[in-house]
């Protein structure tokens, strides 16, 4: 009988024990399916991210051979060339050889843009640039006139020197204890600030920086709302070129590729009325051809009503070798884009043109 108790335990423990084992089994089993299963994910979103990559540089090559082919062709720039033509580019994108996935890019001129670098007059950088100071206040007057005195950031800019001068003082070598008009503002006011950070006295680097100057607040930044865009989207930190040594930063404005806000801004402010004129005239077509030479930089002048018009040479060009290339790439559940400002020149030994690369950032 003892024999018997014993054996039946035995075969109680083992049975408990082939439980535990099939139970750490199936736990190990289930593990090690969810680390492959983890493995297999994360290899194909690596090998999803590197496409991605490779699909951004494609794109952005792509846009480059027609930037430069652009410049083999013709001197002036404008809209109606093939670099600013959506359906012209998506034709160029569709010879990159990637069979899966979607890539669009997009292709905007830098000198369309306000140059905010130029406001004061390097390589001294001491003095405004008048004719810039004068753009700044019809731009920002422009902008102001579309909000409302309820707005929270509208107490405190009651008109455009408000902005242009803590802009001057940001940019300025000086920073002694004189400000730039009752609203400027240099090193002293920066540091009481809570955190306290240093004022530039020099050119601004990056777009963002803007915001860390008096006046600026995001929301004019941004966007005022959704239908009015902020001060980001008409203004450039690009367009320095060398002189005496030192850099410059002459800030002519491509009228060919300027948007409206910037076109607007360019006008004097009792023709600025004529600047949706201005902008439907550079791209009028007739049997899908353009009907409207844009070679001189008096073209607008072309423009039924602006026959009177005078735009200040120091503020307009019709051409451009700085360009901002946004490309954008889908595949399977990633989305990956770049924005990519590229500068067309020269090899000094072949003579041929090519795209430097100044900026490259991935949004």
């Amino acid at each position: 009988m003892l024999y018997k108790h014993v054996t039946e335990n035995n075969r109680g423990i083992a049975l408990i024990i082939t439980l535990m084992v099939i139970t750490l089994l199936v736990a190990v089993t289930f593990e090690l399916n969810r680390q492959m299963r983890s493995a297999v994910t994360d290899s194909a979103m690596s090998r999803d991210r590197l496409t991605l990559l490779h699909m951004i540089a494609s794109g952005v090559e792509a846009a480059q051979a027609v930037l430069i082919q652009d410049k083999n062709t013709t001197e002036i720039d404008s809209l109606q060339e093939n670099w600013a033509d959506p359906e012209k580019l998506n034709e160029y994108i569709a010879q990159v050889p990637f069979d899966d996935g979607e890539m669009t890019i997009y292709i905007s001129d830098e000198l369309s843009r306000i140059q905010v670098n130029a406001m004061v007059a390097y390589p001294q950088g001491k003095e405004f640039n008048e004719a810039q100071r004068d753009l700044w206040y019809r731009f920002i007057a422009l902008l102001l006139s579309q909000l409302s005195e309820e707005d929270d950031f509208m107490k405190e800019i009651i008109e455009p020197n408000a902005i242009i001068n803590p802009i001057k003082d940001w940019l300025d070598f000086d920073d002694g204890d004189a400000i730039t008009g009752l609203t400027g503002a240099e090193n002293d006011y920066y540091q009481s600030l809570d955190p306290p950070y240093s004022c530039r006295n020099g050119p601004i680097r990056h777009i963002q920086e803007l915001m860390r100057i008096k006046g600026i607040t995001p929301e004019l930044f941004m966007h005022i709302d959704q239908e009015v865009s902020g001060i980001s989207q008409f203004v450039t930190v690009y367009g320095a070129v060398a002189a005496e040594n030192k850099f410059s930063f002459p800030g002519k404005i491509n009228i060919n590729t300027a948007e409206l806000p910037v076109v607007a801004a360019l006008l004097p402010p009792e023709f600025m009325f004529l600047a949706p004129e201005i902008c439907d005239f550079r791209i009028e077509k007739a049997d899908n051809l353009y009907l409207n030479d844009l070679s001189s930089t008096t073209w607008y002048k072309n423009v039924p009503g602006c026959s009177e018009i005078e735009i200040s040479e120091e503020l307009i060009t019709t051409s451009s070798d700085l360009f901002r290339i946004q490309c954008a790439a889908r595949l399977n559940d990633m989305f990956m884009s770049a924005t990519v400002i590229v500068f067309r020149e020269k090899e000094s030994e072949s003579g041929k043109w090519y795209c430097r690369v100044l900026h490259w950032t991935y949004d």
